[in-house]
């Protein structure tokens, strides 16, 4: 597709500045060999990694900001004299003195050709801040922008956005991000070794919106109080922007980007571009004291018990050096946090269910271990341990435990990555919790392009399984070759006083280009392995794994963008040798060029148990070899459509009987920016041979967002495998930056009740904070 040659994507007077460039298709060739040969030929890929680092293409001369060459993309900063006005309209002298960024290039639809709406970019700067200005092309003015929630998931997947991500290290493997819709709806992340992007992470910045007769405009000023970056001076950072045009259904980016990753290549920062010119401040300590008061009234109806209660505690945030930085809590408190979604679970293994609680998300991308993510969409997928788990702490048993004090240090040094956390949690006399201190250390050293090696290492004092200590370390590798390999390996330990040691080891191999997947996999578990600060989703296992993927994009076929071929072998035996879980599996998925999604999987599994299997209330499988089949057909709505949702249907043998599950997930209404409703529902309907059950499982979450800053939701979800309804409503105000007003009420009933649902337990807690940075 040609760029649209009306109205003009320019304005009067400055043409486009891309100089070298031609439009057309690229085809991502497979790195065949660099599969086959891997092991065999590891020194030879290293080798070609490190021979790989870009030399920068010389930087552009003003008015000139952007320059393109075989060696990748160069922008230059422009100082400004003065700070710009925040308003959104783009009606400064520097807009039309200098020529903006532009020359954005397809990864959607059409991998390497011009994007179809063109869009401009200004990056300037002060004493103070980092300005990023855009102004988006868009011929139509059917602009998606539905969402203002801040870091709402549904503002990157269904809106037009514009996308910044800045790598201040220039590391070419970390950054952080910033995006924004046309009504100023704002996400904020931190990516961490091109893999992981934890949109916990909350600066302070500010941004501005509008709107001219051919698209829309974005101002934003990131003060540099809130980035870290080597010391003040002149700097070299890592740039990309991303752009999606949902009404086209296109994707495209400053630099030429991969095309398998779609938006999330935003990602890939050894692909973005080199940002010169920037003068930093020189480097000064970080300060900020954030305070909270709490009160809460509870009411507990099985103890009869009505609580009324008021708390204080502390948040302290101090720059140790440009790169590194502490942060000290004292009695820290999670009131505030959304309620957990529920899962059902008809499998003999744990759930994972994500972090939510702020002092444990910023950073969290560090203490990742072994390539496994530990946030985002992806977290807790796989059978590959996790090996620090920051859930575990401040929760035994399902109940909440107080978390007294605890520090963390995180940052770089250098080629280094440090991550250092300790956290005291209080005894609970009437659950006999022991006072406990969990420690964390990560330690991590990057090599070649987009490689590195690291240590982790864990400890508790007090074991849940009642033994003094628990302890649990090991080293890992992540390397990445070419633009699509990457090979992920773990070997760890575990040590719990007075019960035997274990170990884990993985060996992970990825290729995942455009038309071409493959994924590898030996991962080993022994029964005694035991992080008590990790997840383990299944123990005792020696897995290997193998999936391979055909993704043409067929041109004869208008209506669809690509189709997808996957087919994968799951083989899992226990430490003896014996054979307990085998799981084939062939899928194939339409993706429309609509940007629905249609596929059919069908699954032939094999499931050995060792020991009864207590599967519902009532119904327990014996001991014995299973074979069943099951088909799955799922067919998902685009995000951007007003309505949309993923809807799953799958029926088949399963164990002694039959199973129907039907799904409705992803669920969303939103008549407007303002107000959302995003319904789910699951029902898995279960005929045995040992006894019958079906299981439903509702939610609905409502949302009303009054501003970019403020917002109230309800979370309310029906369990019937717990005969139990609940209720999480929350207020949320950002009354200045960085300082909020939370008010939260919580309430569970018992759904057995003949007439209606009788109160369990219930909780109304307001919170406030206040930071004070210096």
């Amino acid at each position: 597709m040609a760029p649209r040659s009306t109205p003009p994507r320019f304005p009067s007077g400055l043409g486009p500045s891309v100089n070298h460039y031609t439009s057309g298709t690229v085809l991502v060739k497979p790195a065949r060999r660099g599969l086959r040969f891997l092991w065999l030929f590891l020194p030879v890929l290293l080798a070609a990694s490190a021979a790989a680092a870009q030399t920068s293409p010389a930087g552009p001369q003003l008015p000139e900001t952007i320059a393109r060459s075989d060696n990748g993309v160069t922008v230059r900063a422009v100082r400004l004299d003065e700070a710009l006005d925040l308003d959104g309209e783009l009606d400064e002298g520097i807009y039309e003195t200098v020529r903006p960024a532009s020359g954005f290039i397809q990864i959607e639809p059409v991998p390497g050709a011009l994007a179809t709406d063109q869009t401009e970019i200004w990056v300037t700067f002060d004493d103070d801040n980092v300005y990023v200005a855009i102004r988006a092309w868009d011929a139509d003015m059917d602009i998606m922008a539905t969402e203002m929630r801040r870091d709402n998931v549904s503002l990157f997947q269904g809106n037009d956005i514009v996308g910044v991500v800045f790598d201040t290290f220039y590391d070419r493997r970390n950054g952080l991000g910033f995006i924004v819709n046309a009504v100023g709806g704002r996400m904020d992340g931190q990516v961490t070794n091109e893999s992981q992007f934890n949109r916990d992470w909350n600066p302070i910045w500010d941004v501005a919106t509008g709107r001219f007769e051919n698209g829309w405009t974005v101002e934003m000023a990131i003060p540099f109080k809130s980035l870290r970056y080597p010391s003040g001076g002149p700097q070299t950072w890592g740039l990309n922007v991303l752009r999606p045009s949902r009404t086209l259904n296109e994707i495209s980016f400053l630099t030429r980007m991969p095309p398998a990753r779609g938006a999330g290549a935003i990602q890939q920062m050894s692909q973005a571009a080199t940002l010169i010119g920037l003068e930093a401040p020189p480097s000064s300590r970080t300060f900020e004291v954030k305070p909270y008061l709490t009160s809460s009234a509870t009411t507990d109806v099985p103890g009869d018990l009505d609580h009324v209660s008021a708390d204080v505690g502390l948040d302290v945030k101090l720059g140790i050096t440009q790169g590194l930085t502490a942060d000290v809590t004292y009695n820290t408190d999670f009131a505030q946090v959304e309620a957990d979604e529920q899962q059902v679970n008809l499998t003999r293994f744990s759930l994972f269910f994500p972090e939510k609680r702020e002092f444990f998300l910023e950073n969290a991308g560090t203490f990742s271990f072994g390539g496994v993510a530990i946030s985002g969409r992806n977290a807790g997928s796989g059978a590959a341990p996790i090996l620090f788990y920051s859930r575990r702490i401040g929760l035994q048993g399902g109940q909440a435990v107080p978390l007294r004090m605890g520090g963390r240090v995180t940052g770089r040094v250098g080629p280094f990555s440090l991550g250092v956390l300790s956290i005291r949690a209080d005894e609970v006399e009437e659950s006999a919790v022991p006072a406990t201190t969990f420690s964390v250390v990560r330690l991590k050293r990057d090599i070649l392009r987009r490689s590195a090696i690291g240590l982790l290492a864990t400890g508790r004092s007090a074991s849940s399984t009642g033994a003094e200590a628990n302890y649990a370390y090991g080293v890992d590798g992540t390397f990445g070759f070419f633009e699509n390999l990457t090979i992920n390996t773990h070997w760890a330990r575990t040590k719990t006083e007075g019960l035997a040691d274990g170990a884990s080891y993985r060996a992970q191999l990825n290729y995942n280009a455009d038309r071409y997947g493959v994924e590898l996999e030996h991962l080993v578990i022994d029964d005694d392995f035991n992080p008590e600060m990790g997840f383990v989703p299944r123990d005792d296992l020696r897995r290997s794994f193998a999936q391979f993927r055909f993704s043409p994009r067929p041109a004869s076929l208008a209506a669809v963008r690509q189709l997808n071929f996957t087919a994968s072998i799951n083989y899992v035996e226990n430490g003896a040798g014996v054979l307990e879980t085998r799981e084939q599996t062939g899928t194939f998925q339409a993706e429309l060029d609509n940007d629905d999604s249609a596929s059919i999987t069908y699954t032939r599994s094999f499931e050995f148990l060792s020991r009864p299997f207590d599967l519902s209330r009532g119904v327990t499988l014996p001991v014995d070899s299973y074979r069943f089949d099951d088909v799955q057909v799922s067919y998902s709505v685009a995000q951007q459509r007003p309505v949309r949702a993923q809807f799953t249907l799958s029926r088949g043998t399963f164990y002694s009987g039959h199973k129907t599950t039907f799904s409705v997930s992803g669920g969303r209404v939103r008549p407007n920016s303002l107000f959302s409703i995003e319904p789910g529902y699951s029902l898995n309907a279960v005929e045995l041979l040992e006894g019958d059950f079906t299981t439903h499982l509702v939610s609905t979450r409502i949302t009303y967002t009054m501003s970019p800053t403020s917002f109230v939701s309800a979370l309310v979800q029906y369990n019937s495998r717990g005969n139990n309804l609940s209720t999480n409503a929350r207020l949320r105000w950002e009354y200045q930056p960085g300082s909020e007003l939370f008010v939260v009420y919580n309430e569970e009933r018992d759904t057995l009740a003949r007439r209606y649902p009788d109160l369990v337990n219930r909780a109304l807690i307001v919170k406030v904070n206040r930071l004070f940075r210096f």
